[in-house]
Protein backbone atom coordinates (compact mmCIF):
# COMPACT_ATOMS: atom_id res chain seq x y z
CA UNK A 1 0.00 0.00 0.00
CA UNK A 2 1.17 3.62 -0.88
CA UNK A 3 2.28 5.75 1.85
CA UNK A 4 4.93 8.15 2.95
CA UNK A 5 7.95 7.89 5.62
CA UNK A 6 9.71 11.47 6.34
CA UNK A 7 7.44 13.35 3.55
CA UNK A 8 8.97 10.88 0.86
CA UNK A 9 6.56 8.20 -0.89
CA UNK A 10 6.98 4.58 0.49
CA UNK A 11 5.55 1.78 -1.13
CA UNK A 12 5.11 -1.26 1.08
CA UNK A 13 4.74 -3.77 -1.46
CA UNK A 14 7.85 -2.09 -3.60
CA UNK A 15 9.67 -2.20 0.00
CA UNK A 16 8.82 -6.55 0.18
CA UNK A 17 9.95 -6.85 -3.29
CA UNK A 18 13.19 -5.65 -2.33
CA UNK A 19 13.69 -6.99 0.73
CA UNK A 20 12.90 -10.84 -0.56
CA UNK A 21 15.33 -10.22 -3.40
CA UNK A 22 17.96 -9.60 -0.98
CA UNK A 23 21.07 -11.61 -2.11
CA UNK A 24 21.59 -14.62 -0.36
CA UNK A 25 23.79 -17.15 -1.59
CA UNK A 26 22.82 -20.22 1.03
CA UNK A 27 19.10 -19.67 0.51
CA UNK A 28 20.11 -19.50 -2.83
CA UNK A 29 21.51 -22.94 -3.11
CA UNK A 30 18.60 -24.44 -0.94
CA UNK A 31 15.76 -23.10 -3.15
CA UNK A 32 17.61 -23.80 -6.95
CA UNK A 33 18.62 -27.26 -5.89
CA UNK A 34 15.21 -27.93 -5.61
CA UNK A 35 15.01 -29.42 -1.80
CA UNK A 36 13.00 -26.88 -0.83
CA UNK A 37 10.10 -26.29 -3.27
CA UNK A 38 7.06 -24.12 -3.07
CA UNK A 39 3.80 -25.91 -2.93
CA UNK A 40 0.98 -24.70 -3.84
CA UNK A 41 -1.41 -27.01 -2.10
CA UNK A 42 0.14 -25.45 0.86
CA UNK A 43 0.00 -21.79 0.24
CA UNK A 44 -3.66 -22.39 -0.59
CA UNK A 45 -4.73 -24.14 2.45
CA UNK A 46 -2.80 -21.72 4.73
CA UNK A 47 -4.94 -18.77 2.98
CA UNK A 48 -8.23 -19.75 4.10
CA UNK A 49 -8.34 -22.25 6.94
CA UNK A 50 -5.92 -21.04 9.74
CA UNK A 51 -2.41 -22.74 10.24
CA UNK A 52 -2.94 -26.56 10.90
CA UNK A 53 -3.56 -28.22 7.27
CA UNK A 54 -3.27 -31.52 5.40
CA UNK A 55 -2.70 -32.66 2.16
CA UNK A 56 -4.66 -35.67 1.21
CA UNK A 57 -2.31 -38.45 -0.82
CA UNK A 58 -3.09 -41.82 -2.62
CA UNK A 59 -0.99 -45.15 -0.61
CA UNK A 60 0.97 -47.29 -3.52
CA UNK A 61 -0.90 -49.90 -5.35
CA UNK A 62 -0.25 -53.46 -3.98
CA UNK A 63 -1.11 -56.90 -3.52
CA UNK A 64 -0.45 -60.35 -5.74
CA UNK A 65 -1.98 -61.13 -9.28
CA UNK A 66 -3.96 -64.06 -9.74
CA UNK A 67 -3.22 -66.63 -12.34
CA UNK A 68 -5.17 -65.92 -15.66
CA UNK A 69 -6.22 -69.22 -16.58
CA UNK A 70 -10.35 -68.79 -17.45
CA UNK A 71 -11.06 -70.66 -14.35
CA UNK A 72 -9.57 -68.08 -12.01
CA UNK A 73 -11.81 -65.47 -10.51
CA UNK A 74 -10.01 -62.03 -10.36
CA UNK A 75 -9.04 -60.41 -7.14
CA UNK A 76 -9.32 -56.88 -6.43
CA UNK A 77 -7.92 -54.42 -4.04
CA UNK A 78 -9.39 -50.54 -3.04
CA UNK A 79 -7.07 -48.18 -3.98
CA UNK A 80 -7.23 -46.51 -0.18
CA UNK A 81 -5.18 -42.75 0.32
CA UNK A 82 -3.98 -40.78 4.04
CA UNK A 83 -3.12 -37.48 4.81
CA UNK A 84 -0.22 -35.87 6.17
CA UNK A 85 -0.74 -32.25 8.04
CA UNK A 86 1.34 -29.49 8.65
CA UNK A 87 1.46 -26.18 10.76
CA UNK A 88 2.37 -22.76 9.53
CA UNK A 89 4.02 -20.49 12.41
CA UNK A 90 4.12 -16.62 12.12
CA UNK A 91 7.30 -14.52 13.42
CA UNK A 92 7.61 -10.67 13.80
CA UNK A 93 10.26 -8.62 14.09
CA UNK A 94 11.20 -4.76 14.38
CA UNK A 95 14.32 -2.62 14.06
CA UNK A 96 14.66 0.66 15.06
CA UNK A 97 16.85 3.60 14.32
CA UNK A 98 17.28 6.85 15.91
CA UNK A 99 17.27 10.53 14.50
CA UNK A 100 20.01 10.91 16.65
CA UNK A 101 22.40 8.57 15.66
CA UNK A 102 22.07 9.53 12.20
CA UNK A 103 22.31 13.40 12.98
CA UNK A 104 25.61 12.53 15.30
CA UNK A 105 27.29 10.16 12.98
CA UNK A 106 26.34 11.32 9.35
CA UNK A 107 25.35 7.90 8.65
CA UNK A 108 21.75 6.14 7.62
CA UNK A 109 20.77 3.61 9.96
CA UNK A 110 17.81 3.33 8.79
CA UNK A 111 19.17 2.51 5.29
CA UNK A 112 21.46 -0.31 6.87
CA UNK A 113 18.45 -2.12 8.15
CA UNK A 114 16.49 -1.77 5.09
CA UNK A 115 19.11 -3.50 3.36
CA UNK A 116 20.22 -6.15 5.53
CA UNK A 117 16.62 -7.65 6.94
CA UNK A 118 16.67 -9.79 4.05
CA UNK A 119 19.53 -11.41 5.31
CA UNK A 120 18.45 -11.31 9.22
CA UNK A 121 15.72 -13.44 7.95
CA UNK A 122 17.22 -16.16 5.84
CA UNK A 123 19.75 -16.62 8.43
CA UNK A 124 16.75 -17.46 10.41
CA UNK A 125 15.08 -19.30 7.86
CA UNK A 126 18.39 -21.31 7.34
CA UNK A 127 18.58 -22.27 11.03
CA UNK A 128 14.79 -23.46 11.13
CA UNK A 129 14.81 -25.75 8.55
CA UNK A 130 17.69 -27.52 10.55
CA UNK A 131 15.68 -27.54 13.53
CA UNK A 132 13.00 -29.13 11.83
CA UNK A 133 15.33 -31.82 10.47
CA UNK A 134 16.59 -32.52 14.42
CA UNK A 135 13.03 -33.07 15.19
CA UNK A 136 11.99 -35.56 12.53
CA UNK A 137 15.15 -37.54 12.77
CA UNK A 138 14.97 -37.94 16.63
CA UNK A 139 11.52 -39.99 15.90
CA UNK A 140 11.81 -42.58 18.15
CA UNK A 141 9.48 -46.40 17.79
CA UNK A 142 10.14 -46.40 14.23
CA UNK A 143 12.58 -48.99 12.86
CA UNK A 144 12.37 -48.36 9.14
CA UNK A 145 13.13 -44.60 10.20
CA UNK A 146 15.80 -45.38 12.07
CA UNK A 147 18.00 -46.78 9.77
CA UNK A 148 17.86 -42.98 7.66
CA UNK A 149 20.44 -42.46 10.72
CA UNK A 150 23.94 -43.72 10.18
CA UNK A 151 26.14 -43.19 13.30
CA UNK A 152 30.10 -43.92 12.19
CA UNK A 153 31.28 -41.86 15.43
CA UNK A 154 33.83 -43.38 17.61
CA UNK A 155 31.97 -44.69 20.93
CA UNK A 156 33.11 -43.11 24.37
CA UNK A 157 36.28 -45.20 25.48
CA UNK A 158 39.93 -44.56 26.96
CA UNK A 159 41.57 -42.68 23.58
CA UNK A 160 39.30 -43.56 21.02
CA UNK A 161 39.87 -43.34 17.06
CA UNK A 162 38.37 -40.13 15.56
CA UNK A 163 36.37 -41.56 12.68
CA UNK A 164 36.05 -39.08 10.16
CA UNK A 165 33.80 -38.55 6.79
CA UNK A 166 35.87 -40.38 3.99
CA UNK A 167 35.76 -39.23 0.12
CA UNK A 168 32.99 -41.97 -0.20
CA UNK A 169 30.95 -41.69 3.01
CA UNK A 170 28.21 -39.41 1.40
CA UNK A 171 27.68 -41.94 -1.86
CA UNK A 172 28.00 -45.31 0.93
CA UNK A 173 25.10 -43.54 3.03
CA UNK A 174 23.26 -43.06 -0.05
CA UNK A 175 23.25 -46.82 -1.44
CA UNK A 176 22.43 -48.09 2.21
CA UNK A 177 19.77 -45.88 3.22
CA UNK A 178 17.67 -45.81 -1.06
CA UNK A 179 19.33 -48.24 -2.26
CA UNK A 180 18.59 -48.49 -6.23
CA UNK A 181 16.50 -44.90 -5.43
CA UNK A 182 20.08 -43.46 -4.09
CA UNK A 183 19.57 -40.87 -6.77
CA UNK A 184 16.70 -38.78 -5.05
CA UNK A 185 19.12 -37.06 -2.69
CA UNK A 186 20.93 -34.07 -3.71
CA UNK A 187 22.19 -32.18 -1.51
CA UNK A 188 24.57 -32.39 1.65
CA UNK A 189 24.83 -30.06 4.26
CA UNK A 190 27.30 -30.29 6.86
CA UNK A 191 29.62 -28.52 9.34
CA UNK A 192 33.17 -26.40 7.70
CA UNK A 193 34.86 -29.52 10.14
CA UNK A 194 33.09 -32.12 8.29
CA UNK A 195 33.99 -29.76 4.82
CA UNK A 196 37.76 -29.05 5.07
CA UNK A 197 37.97 -33.02 5.63
CA UNK A 198 36.71 -33.50 2.36
CA UNK A 199 38.95 -30.77 0.57
CA UNK A 200 41.87 -32.31 1.85
CA UNK A 201 40.92 -35.16 0.55
CA UNK A 202 40.30 -33.49 -2.74
CA UNK A 203 37.13 -34.14 -3.51
CA UNK A 204 34.84 -31.03 -2.43
CA UNK A 205 35.25 -28.38 -4.98
CA UNK A 206 34.03 -24.85 -4.22
CA UNK A 207 31.52 -22.46 -5.83
CA UNK A 208 32.82 -19.45 -6.71
CA UNK A 209 31.05 -15.86 -7.72
CA UNK A 210 32.33 -12.57 -9.09
CA UNK A 211 32.81 -9.75 -6.57
CA UNK A 212 32.34 -6.01 -7.77
CA UNK A 213 36.04 -5.74 -8.61
CA UNK A 214 35.98 -8.40 -11.17
CA UNK A 215 37.58 -11.26 -8.78
CA UNK A 216 36.91 -14.55 -8.14
CA UNK A 217 35.51 -15.61 -4.73
CA UNK A 218 34.92 -18.54 -3.21
CA UNK A 219 31.15 -19.44 -1.37
CA UNK A 220 30.11 -21.72 1.30
CA UNK A 221 28.54 -23.57 -1.37
CA UNK A 222 30.34 -26.94 -2.92
CA UNK A 223 30.37 -30.06 -4.75
CA UNK A 224 31.03 -33.37 -3.89
CA UNK A 225 30.71 -36.56 -4.88
CA UNK A 226 27.93 -35.77 -7.28
CA UNK A 227 25.99 -34.01 -4.57
CA UNK A 228 25.70 -29.50 -3.89
CA UNK A 229 27.35 -28.90 -0.71
CA UNK A 230 26.15 -26.55 1.40
CA UNK A 231 28.48 -25.66 4.61
CA UNK A 232 26.66 -24.36 7.83
CA UNK A 233 28.27 -24.48 11.18
CA UNK A 234 24.51 -24.82 12.79
CA UNK A 235 24.10 -28.58 12.30
CA UNK A 236 23.72 -30.42 15.58
CA UNK A 237 27.56 -30.57 16.71
CA UNK A 238 28.96 -31.97 20.00
CA UNK A 239 32.19 -30.88 22.17
CA UNK A 240 35.30 -33.08 22.76
CA UNK A 241 35.39 -34.00 26.52
CA UNK A 242 38.86 -34.94 28.03
CA UNK A 243 38.45 -36.99 31.42
CA UNK A 244 38.93 -39.95 31.87
CA UNK A 245 36.85 -41.53 29.00
CA UNK A 246 38.28 -39.30 26.26
CA UNK A 247 34.61 -38.67 24.12
CA UNK A 248 35.63 -36.92 20.56
CA UNK A 249 33.21 -34.26 18.98
CA UNK A 250 30.53 -35.03 16.61
CA UNK A 251 29.56 -33.94 13.75
CA UNK A 252 25.96 -34.50 11.87
CA UNK A 253 25.99 -34.61 7.94
CA UNK A 254 22.61 -34.13 6.07
CA UNK A 255 21.71 -35.78 2.74
CA UNK A 256 18.32 -34.42 1.17
CA UNK A 257 16.65 -34.77 -1.58
CA UNK A 258 14.54 -32.99 -4.47
CA UNK A 259 11.33 -31.19 -2.62
CA UNK A 260 12.15 -33.32 0.13
CA UNK A 261 11.05 -29.57 2.18
CA UNK A 262 7.54 -27.82 0.90
CA UNK A 263 6.89 -24.29 1.72
CA UNK A 264 3.99 -22.47 1.64
CA UNK A 265 3.63 -19.18 2.42
CA UNK A 266 0.18 -18.33 4.82
CA UNK A 267 -1.85 -15.05 4.70
CA UNK A 268 -0.43 -12.13 6.00
CA UNK A 269 -2.06 -8.95 5.63
CA UNK A 270 0.82 -6.32 6.75
CA UNK A 271 4.29 -8.63 6.23
CA UNK A 272 6.36 -4.85 6.51
CA UNK A 273 5.09 -1.12 8.10
CA UNK A 274 7.00 1.66 9.14
CA UNK A 275 6.35 3.26 12.52
CA UNK A 276 7.42 6.99 13.84
CA UNK A 277 7.40 7.66 17.39
CA UNK A 278 8.65 11.75 17.48
CA UNK A 279 8.50 11.70 21.75
CA UNK A 280 10.53 8.65 21.98
CA UNK A 281 14.78 8.79 22.52
CA UNK A 282 13.84 12.18 20.94
CA UNK A 283 12.74 10.57 17.87
CA UNK A 284 13.36 7.07 16.15
CA UNK A 285 11.88 5.16 13.15
CA UNK A 286 10.88 1.54 13.46
CA UNK A 287 10.79 -0.85 10.65
CA UNK A 288 8.32 -4.13 11.90
CA UNK A 289 8.66 -6.85 9.36
CA UNK A 290 6.62 -10.09 10.16
CA UNK A 291 6.51 -13.93 8.77
CA UNK A 292 4.16 -16.49 8.46
CA UNK A 293 4.59 -19.71 6.39
CA UNK A 294 4.95 -23.27 6.49
CA UNK A 295 8.25 -25.32 5.69
CA UNK A 296 6.96 -29.14 5.53
CA UNK A 297 9.32 -31.89 5.81
CA UNK A 298 7.38 -34.21 3.23
CA UNK A 299 6.22 -37.92 4.27
CA UNK A 300 5.67 -36.79 7.74
CA UNK A 301 3.07 -35.15 9.76
CA UNK A 302 2.89 -32.62 12.22
CA UNK A 303 1.15 -33.08 15.32
CA UNK A 304 -0.34 -30.41 17.76
CA UNK A 305 1.69 -30.71 21.42
CA UNK A 306 -0.99 -31.44 24.27
CA UNK A 307 0.32 -28.46 26.09
CA UNK A 308 2.07 -24.98 25.73
CA UNK A 309 0.34 -24.69 22.45
CA UNK A 310 -0.57 -21.51 20.93
CA UNK A 311 -1.83 -20.93 17.33
CA UNK A 312 1.92 -20.81 15.71
CA UNK A 313 4.41 -23.41 17.21
CA UNK A 314 7.79 -22.02 18.77
CA UNK A 315 11.16 -23.21 16.99
CA UNK A 316 11.12 -25.55 20.04
CA UNK A 317 7.68 -27.20 19.28
CA UNK A 318 9.18 -27.36 15.89
CA UNK A 319 11.69 -28.71 16.54
CA UNK A 320 10.54 -31.68 19.12
CA UNK A 321 10.45 -35.32 18.04
CA UNK A 322 7.38 -36.24 19.66
CA UNK A 323 5.42 -33.62 17.42
CA UNK A 324 6.41 -35.26 14.18
CA UNK A 325 5.35 -39.02 12.92
CA UNK A 326 6.03 -40.22 9.37
CA UNK A 327 3.69 -41.18 6.79
CA UNK A 328 5.40 -42.22 3.69
CA UNK A 329 7.64 -45.22 3.40
CA UNK A 330 11.28 -44.48 4.69
CA UNK A 331 12.84 -45.52 1.38
CA UNK A 332 10.75 -42.94 -0.39
CA UNK A 333 12.05 -40.27 1.90
CA UNK A 334 15.06 -38.80 0.51
CA UNK A 335 16.09 -37.85 4.25
CA UNK A 336 19.34 -39.24 5.99
CA UNK A 337 21.68 -38.40 8.59
CA UNK A 338 25.47 -39.11 9.42
CA UNK A 339 27.18 -38.37 12.57
CA UNK A 340 31.23 -38.63 12.54
CA UNK A 341 33.97 -37.22 14.75
CA UNK A 342 34.84 -34.81 11.59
Amino acid sequence: MAGSYLNFPFDEDIFLQAWQEEPDPVRTALLTSGVMVDDPLIAAALQNDGNFYSIPYYKVLSGTPVNYDGATDITSTETSGDVQSGIAYGRAKGFTARDFVAELSGSDPMGHIVSSVGQYWNKYLQGLLIKILNGVFGITGDDDWKKHTVDLSAPAAPSPEAVTITATTLGDVATQVLGDNRGAFSLAIMHSAVANTLEKLQVLEYWKYTDANGIQRPMRIANANGFTVIIDDGVPTTATETDTNTTLGTYTTYLLGTGVLRRGAGRLDHPVELSRDPAKNGGQDTLYTRIRESIHPNGFSFKIPSSSWTNSPTDDQLSASANWVRKFDAKAIPMAKIVTNG
